[in-house]
């Protein structure tokens, strides 16, 4: 039997938290630093062996932290730098890690490396980001200087009256992109985002929209394929540009090299697995390993992120495949997640959230995750079953402003009408990133026990909190979060099959089951799992083996059963 060596970063699991969501600790309303500190053991005892904080820099919040005004300091209602730092202590004194966001894209256009290059065209920071001049119609009217569009609507640039020329911005107007082509910026961004908090004990980071630096000096329209306005998705015009791998290596070598780390990519619009594995290559030092979005794409508008186009379960079988496979024979490492503070809850998503099903679909996904190849990344509340805001929230009740600019530029195209919108709330209510950021739900006090603030916390607490919350679950040996801390030991105990086995695939047109298979050397193990609300038959991929039930989320089930009951899940080892 071949063992695989230790790796810290492979072998450990994620746990990630949104400041704002996780604990509020002084009754403000909103999540801190200290409340993250004051459930560590309870982070600590799920099994977990690195944390992940969201942005908390600090920041004007016009996009929940990722528009930075300050990589140097902590957002003040979440805490200090000091915080932050014994939050590293208290993680290490665990034998945890942490790892932070780096948000290196763009920044706030609070940030002072801003405000000194809006001052005039000749500042010696104007090129430490996008700047362009304006073109104009046959008419005479200024546009833009291409079509891009905006991730969060609208036009990508924005126009400056007081030099009289656009920048540009990815995302929110209050988010500028920086010029990565400048390298006096890239070593700017080297020392206030990364060495910074390096030299404070953080281990690594989740490299925000990594892909985007390198974004050419062209900069080209995008092709069309909406006409009915003037702005186009360009992803192909501003990811994966032709300098992105030079900058990744130049990081590495300037910065990440002289510390033991860990780097995970946020890797968008990169669809081609030989492409991926340039990234995340140990022999080419760039990135540790990235997360493809195929999973968390499932469903999504190809045109409109929120105009929701549902998918098969054949879908989600070839890519799970594809991610799972795609470093095989290669040095590359890969992830697990179905989850982050992007998305709409799993259990909704890719399950059920009705009463009767919604434990043992938290239960059948956490089985599925926790017998995929790769680190694995658990988001905070998905260890509890956490699932999306009820359909009867209206939009007021949401908070993100990706979800709620894209309501508004359909009310303002449709002129309000009612089916217009309607379909808009359908998206939102299975896709809207506001289901992820719900304050975490702890107990069944007021509030979830997030926050004691009398009227309540920043963003509408779930109603279903009672019901599903950590306390009640760590009293009930059959709850969701004991089944993740069962799965996180059994996912341990047999890393070389579930951490870095071979994936296997089986029955992949089936649009009821999913079953597919590891294998480690001469260990064998088999995954089946049922994704409707009704009894499927179990077609065991190999009938002449002999296999053993490891665990599975039905009680009662000695796994010789022919049929697998509604959302059920089995994992066998073959003997």
């Amino acid at each position: 039997m071949t063992v695989t060596q230790l790796t810290w970063w492979k072998d450990g699991t994620v746990y990630q938290i949104y400041p704002a969501s996780f604990k509020d600790s002084n009754n403000d309303g909103l999540g801190d630093i200290p409340g993250i500190i004051s459930k560590i053991d309870y982070i600590k005892d799920l099994g977990i062996d690195i944390i992940w904080v969201s942005p908390m820099y600090d920041s004007p919040q016009h996009d929940m932290g990722y528009d930075i005004s300050n990589y140097e300091a902590v957002y003040p209602p979440y805490g200090t730098v000091e915080d932050m730092e014994r939050l590293v202590e208290d993680c290490h004194a665990r034998g945890m890690r942490l790892i932070l966001d780096l948000v290196v894209n763009h920044t706030s256009d609070e940030h002072e490396w801003f405000k000194e290059s809006r001052i005039s065209k000749d500042n010696p920071k104007r090129d430490w980001y996008i700047w362009m001049p304006a073109r104009y119609a046959e008419d005479g009217t200024r546009m833009p200087p291409n079509n891009w569009r905006s991730f969060f609507g609208g036009s990508a640039w924005q126009w400056d009256d007081q030099t009289q020329e656009y920048y540009l911005h990815l995302f929110a107007i209050q988010q500028p992109d920086l010029n990565w082509e400048n390298p006096v910026a890239r070593r700017a961004i080297y020392d206030s985002a990364m060495e910074f908090w390096l030299k404070r004990g953080v281990d690594g980071f989740r490299v925000d929209t990594v892909n985007m630096y390198s974004k050419g000096t062209e900069l080209q329209d995008a092709p069309i394929i909406d006409q009915s306005v003037f702005e186009q998705p360009a992803h192909s015009r501003f990811c994966n540009g032709p300098r992105m791998h030079e900058f990744l290596r130049e990081m590495n070598t300037e910065v990440l090299s002289k510390y033991d780390t860990m780097t995970v990519g946020e890797l968008p619009y990169t669809p081609d697995p030989a492409h991926v594995l340039r990234y995340v290559g140990s022999g080419d030092k760039q990135l540790d390993m990235v997360f493809q979005f195929d999973i968390v794409d499932l469903g999504v508008g190809q045109t409109y992120k929120y105009e929701y186009e549902g998918y098969k379960l054949s879908q989600m079988k070839e890519v799970i495949q594809k991610w799972q496979q795609f470093i095989a024979d290669s040095d590359g490492w890969t992830t697990a997640f179905c989850e982050n503070h992007d998305q709409g809850r799993s259990v909704s998503r890719f399950a059920s959230d009705s009463p009767i099903w919604r434990e043992r679909s938290a239960k059948m996904l956490a089985l599925m995750m926790c017998s995929l190849t790769g680190t694995l990344f658990v988001y905070q509340g998905q260890e509890i079953g956490m699932i999306n805001a009820p359909k009867y929230w209206s939009i007021e009740d949401y908070k993100d402003i990706e979800s709620i600019n894209y309501h508004n530029s359909v009310a303002r195209r449709s002129d309000n009408d009612p089916k217009e919108l309607a379909r808009v709330m359908r998206g939102l209510q299975i896709l809207g990133r506001d289901h992820a950021r719900l304050p975490m739900q702890w107990d069944s006090s007021p509030y979830a026990g997030f926050t004691g603030k009398k009227d309540g916390a920043w963003m509408r607490t779930h109603d279903l909190y009672k019901e599903i919350n950590a306390a009640s679950q760590l009293q009930d040996p059959k709850s969701v979060l004991n089944f993740w801390k069962k799965m996180l030991q059994i996912r341990k105990q047999n890393r070389d099959i579930f951490i870095h086995g071979e994936y296997e695939e089986y029955q992949m047109g089936g649009e009821k089951t999913f079953v597919f298979g590891k294998r480690h050397g001469s260990e064998r193990a088999i995954i089946a799992l049922n994704f409707t609300d009704q009894e499927q038959v179990f077609q065991r991929p190999d009938p002449g083996v002999k296999m053993e039930l490891l665990v599975g989320n039905v009680e009662g089930v000695d796994g010789t059963e022919e049929m697998l009951q509604p959302y059920e899940g089995r994992v066998y080892l073959v003997l």
